[in-house]
């Protein structure tokens, strides 16, 4: 069989796939594009959490095929399971040959389960695929007691869908509080009271032992010696603790690579000609201090697939690096941080100050306003923003996007302080004051009181 031809194969349709090729043919519609994706659908991975909750249905968290299709490009539900990539070609589960002149690879992350004693056991899933979102809600409706491992953003969206069903739910985590990449102790405490509230038991600075049970999960052990007891067959665990790169047939070929993914350049070159990487699958540095970071998140994987659509058709493009923000919920508040928490940024090496803010999220004056509290993290040194994070009742992620872009900006406390901004009684606090403008505020008094004591030391 004669292998097919095409000007640029993508390996995942993911959110990086879906950029690609939709930037791809958008810019250069004469171009041949087949996209590579074996399950059968793209999934909005982040709406996962609120399928399983029941807010909203399970075949919204579907993305169209027509994302890739409606731009032009060839879309196949098909696994590849080769790549020879001296003669340009990935061959496919069923067969087929396709030869390319350029590649791209965004196969993605996969999530895991740690390899302890029992880690085989039936009813421990983790959470990726609309696939995972059906059958933990399912087990939901029957079960009456959930384990959930890990206390990231999926891992407490999770606990809390859960818990929405009436279940039983544990959170463990090594970390001291929930969202430990997201926000510092202060912070983080807040979350911890609010889920506890909220019913979920909490077990922090708790590491996994085992799993317990003969062939379903029955129980879980903590190494503090805590026992989790669970009904066997009826109950189950579900594990939020990290991804690995998923590399499919690229794990077996010489491409360099990290712990963390494929090797790329700041074009998303990888160490092969023609060939290219991004989104999950790749390791990459931060922004903020050019040191290799984790940033598996859609909203890194789709300006890295920008870039790498561009750098394909031979146009300059850039990747900075990750400042990952994010935002998620807990309970009835908004949560996000973005850049380093106190916390990172010292065992980056950094000395820092930091400034806080706070206001309502309207006029005081008006019905439901409620509290917003913004938190910077400053260099001493430099005195340029390097993180921030926002507790609020309402817009926390468009508060983190600010205080991303004065980090990519390498804006100083000083400069950001000088913020003009806006105000409106359902949507701000009252003109006199903004929660980022006073945390930039206080971080400059801070800095009065750090400077004098260093020259002194």
């Amino acid at each position: 069989m004669s292998p097919e031809k095409t000007d640029i194969l993508i390996v995942g349709g993911g959110p990086a796939g879906i950029q690609a090729s939709r930037m791809i043919k958008t810019l250069a519609d004469d171009l041949g594009v087949i996209v590579l994706r074996p399950e059968r659908h793209s999934v909005i991975y982040c709406a996962i959490p609120y399928a399983i909750e029941g807010l909203i249905e399970m075949s919204t968290v579907n993305k169209r095929d027509e994302l890739i299709t409606g731009v032009g490009a060839e879309l196949w539900r098909v696994q590849a399971v080769a790549a020879d990539l001296d003669g340009h070609t990935v061959t496919t589960e069923d067969g087929r040959s396709i030869q390319y002149d350029k590649l791209l690879i965004v196969t993605g992350a996969m999530p895991f389960v740690p390899p302890v004693p029992g880690s085989e056991l039936d009813n421990i899933v983790t959470v990726k695929t609309a696939d995972d979102a059906r059958w933990i809600a399912e087990a939901a409706s029957r079960a009456t007691h959930a384990v959930v491992v890990g206390a990231g953003a999926i891992g407490i969206e999770q606990a809390q869908a859960l818990r929405c069903h009436g279940l039983e739910v544990d959170l463990v985590d090594m970390a001291d509080h929930p969202l430990p990449s997201m926000l510092d102790d202060e912070y983080g405490e807040q979350v911890t009271g609010w889920i506890t509230e909220m019913g979920i038991h909490w077990h922090g600075r708790s590491a996994l032992a085992r799993f317990e049970g003969d062939k379903a999960v029955a129980g879980v052990t903590l190494e503090d010696g805590t026992s989790i007891k669970l009904e066997e067959g009826r109950d189950f665990v579900v594990v939020c603790i990290g991804v690995h790169p998923e590399l499919g047939p690229f794990e077996q070929t010489d491409l360099e690579r990290g712990k963390d993914g494929l090797i790329v350049d700041t074009a998303m070159r990888t160490s092969r000609r023609d060939v290219y990487a991004a989104g999950d699958c790749v390791q990459y540095s931060s922004g903020i201090d050019g040191k290799p970071l984790s940033g598996k998140l859609a909203t890194n994987a789709v300006p890295m697939a920008k870039v790498a659509a561009r750098s394909i058709l031979g146009m300059d493009a850039s990747y900075p690096g990750f400042f990952n923000g994010a935002a998620t919920c807990a309970c009835e508040w908004r949560v996000g941080g973005t850049g380093f928490t106190e916390a990172v940024a010292h065992r980056r090496g950094f000395q820092t100050v930091t400034g806080r803010g706070e206001t309502t999220s309207r006029f005081p004056i008006m019905p439901g306003a409620k509290k917003v509290q913004v938190k910077i993290v400053a260099e001493t040194a430099t005195r340029r923003i390097i993180g921030g994070q926002v507790v609020a009742a309402e817009a926390a992620a468009e508060r983190i996007d600010v205080i991303t872009l004065a980090i990519q900006r390498e804006l100083t406390v000083d400069e950001l302080a000088q913020m003009s901004y806006s105000a409106q009684p359902w949507q701000t606090f009252f003109p006199a004051r903004n929660a980022i403008v006073q945390a930039a505020e206080d971080a400059q008094k801070n800095l009065a009181v750090v400077i004098p004591s260093l020259d002194l030391s």
